[in-house]
């Protein structure tokens, strides 16, 4: 199975995910999307192949979304795209695409949903268990 993520290495959530990644077998394809934005066509097609709104999308916390104004209820999805390609650390992560489809995987489980199944246990860098030792997982 092929899988992307766009990932920041300073998040926790995000290095879980691509931990979880991993831990499923798969060597995913790693965008830096603070060094490496995806072009305004990529990123509008991940937001809406995850299922979101542009809104869902835009990160909040530890960016400039107040200080933008973008909580202005009149901008366009195309402003606030626009707006997180000039500050990519407004897009929320990580994005995660696979040959099952594209997740915003916040929290980190939610990657489980477009991953093959894992019986082996998984414990996040925190110490809370995703798959216990009887290989069960949440649902997503």
């Amino acid at each position: 199975m092929k899988a992307t993520i766009y990932h920041n290495p300073s998040c926790g959530t995000s290095r879980n995910v691509l931990a979880l990644i991993r831990h499923a077998g798969i060597e995913p394809v790693i965008v830096d999307y603070l060094t490496d934005t995806p072009s305004k066509a990529r990123l509008a097609e991940l937001i809406s192949k995850a299922g979101l709104t542009v809104r869902e999308a835009i990160r909040q916390k530890g960016t400039p979304y107040a200080d933008l104004g973008l909580d202005d209820a009149e901008l366009t999805d195309d402003q606030l795209i626009d707006a997180m390609l000039a500050h990519p650390v407004l897009i929320n992560r990580p994005f995660v695409e696979t040959d099952l489809g594209v997740r915003l995987a916040r929290p980190s489980e939610a990657v489980l949903a477009i991953l093959p199944a894992v019986a082996t246990p998984f414990v996040k860098e925190d110490g809370e268990v995703v798959i216990d030792a009887n290989g069960n997982r949440p649902a997503f």
